[in-house]
């Protein structure tokens, strides 16, 4: 709505609350090219705005639904951001950080510089902010112990919060490198299944966390097969029946990080930034994957949280090959040896119909 210009003081803000608010995009971020590194912190904080709306437990869901449509039409530059943030921050529950407060009730920093980025650009944010927006409010409704229906609202469920971001990503990467611009469908296409593979491996990791606060994001026809009744399951008590039906869900977050390596090596070499951004994020799902196959009844996060040094590690590897695909190839199949897989054919047939919107070129 206003057409101010960012302020020195709007992009420091930016640079400093992206180390509040995520410690792994902080790390990644930095290694993108001048500008694009700009445009990546800005759309992963009007998500992480939009997600603050979903996950505080003060807010009741018919407040989550209005402000989620608030905040859209604040990105789309329909409302102001002002009245939003003085309504919705002291709203926020006692749980929230004070990096997320802060972040709140400083929108509309974060919407002026938004709101000065290219046409293209804003069109790929506005379009994640709203199918995100509007998909994680339907899915709060849905929150149970049961777990959705079947993998393809599995799927969906990690579109909405996951996949489409890897299209808003790969819009912006276009934006920077036009040399990409003859496969941008294909990309769009993995992007999709890039983004499954890192949210089903954070779900799978979160299985108990998640279930502490009343949701489960397991598909219960899966679960059902082996007999397992999802909503009767206690941390480390899963027994085989449940361990099997983990290991399929592995083999798929497995196949979708194919995918996500198979996105990557689009980029060309000559864009090191954006490919070492997509491998650290990939490298380091592969290893929590791993964990996770190894300890398929662990009852916490913790004992499935790769270490410091396996992050260390991946960041000195992939840096180390990140212009080779040939060595890429064989890092990946060496991280990734003796896990189950299953190769997963893209476009996503489950999501098609959400993925299918436009995105603004």
């Amino acid at each position: 709505m206003s057409s101010a210009l960012p302020s020195v003081e709007d992009e420091q803000f930016q640079r400093h609350i992206l180390q509040g608010v995520s410690r792994t995009f902080a790390l990644t971020i930095p290694q993108l090219p001048a500008g694009l590194d700009r445009a990546v912190s800005n759309a992963y904080l009007l998500c992480r705005i939009a997600d603050t709306i979903e996950d505080d437990a003060g807010l009741s869901f018919d407040d989550k639904r209005r402000y989620a449509a608030e905040f859209i039409a604040i990105v789309e530059g329909q409302a102001a951001a002002e009245p939003f943030a003085a309504e919705l921050a002291p709203r926020l529950a006692d749980h929230a950080t004070a990096a997320e407060r802060e972040l709140i009730t400083e929108t509309a920093r974060v919407i002026r510089i938004t709101h000065s980025l290219n046409s293209r650009v804003r069109a790929a944010m506005a379009r994640c902010v709203r199918i995100m927006s509007e998909g994680m409010v339907f899915y709060q409704g849905q929150e149970t112990l049961d777990g959705v229906d079947d993998q393809n609202a599995m799927d969906r469920y990690c579109y909405y919060v996951a996949g489409v971001v890897g299209e808003m990503l790969t819009s912006l990467f276009c934006d920077h490198c036009p040399e990409l611009a003859g496969r941008e469908t294909e990309m769009m296409n993995l992007a999709v299944s890039f983004g499954e593979g890192l949210q089903m491996t954070n779900i799978l990791k979160d299985i108990w966390d998640d279930r502490a606060r009343g949701a489960c994001w397991l598909p219960r026809d899966l679960f059902a097969a082996h007999g397992v009744v999802l909503s009767d399951v206690k941390p480390g008590q899963g027994g085989a029946a449940f361990a099997e039906g983990l290991g399929q869900l592995i083999a798929i977050a497995h196949g979708h990080l194919r995918n996500a390596l198979r996105y990557t090596l689009i980029i060309p070499a000559s864009e090191p930034g954006i490919r070492r951004f997509c491998l650290w994020a990939i490298g380091m799902a592969v290893l929590t994957l791993r964990k996770l196959d190894g300890h398929r009844n662990f009852a916490s996060g913790p004992e499935v949280k790769i270490s410091r040094n396996a992050v260390k590690a991946t960041i000195v590897t992939t840096n180390l090959l990140v212009s080779s695909d040939w060595l890429l190839n064989g890092l990946f199949a060496l991280a990734s040896s003796g896990m189950p897989q299953r190769r997963i054919a893209t476009p996503l047939a489950s999501v098609a119909g959400i993925a299918g919107n436009s995105i603004a070129h």
